[in-house]
């Protein structure tokens, strides 16, 4: 009985995980930041950024078909998701307004790893918030 208890509450073997981020999930919050928000463009990505009012920063990648098939899709939204992971306390120590993200995954961000778009995330996005 108690296995099943400590199941449910979600205190399994693996511990209690923390969501990572908050997603970017309408339609209209895309179309908002790819028409107001501001843009930074490398061969990794496309990034564009608005403050938001919220309590946190948010996060919506967007992996078109022209990446390749779903398996390289699905690469790089990992990648630029986990580099985000680690640069979000950056993010929240340089300002105190949290941001909404939209990445746009580009030819090149299958091939990379997540700490080589860390690297862009440090050089280029977070000296210009």
């Amino acid at each position: 009985m108690s296995n099943l208890q400590s199941q449910s509450d979600g205190t399994g073997s693996r511990g209690s995980r923390q969501k990572r981020y908050v997603s970017v999930r309408k339609n209209r919050e895309f179309q908002y930041l790819f028409k107001k928000g501001h843009n930074l463009v490398t061969y990794a990505f496309v990034c564009y950024y608005t403050p938001n009012k919220r309590r946190v920063n948010r996060l919506g990648i967007v992996a078109s078909k022209k990446i390749g098939n779903a398996v390289k899709r699905n690469r790089a939204r990992r990648v630029i998701r986990e580099a985000f992971r680690l640069a979000q306390p950056l993010l929240i120590d340089k300002t105190d307004k949290r941001h909404d993200f939209v990445f746009v995954a580009r030819g090149k961000t299958p091939e990379l790893d997540s700490k080589q778009i860390y690297g862009l995330l440090l050089k280029q996005l977070i000296p210009k918030l």
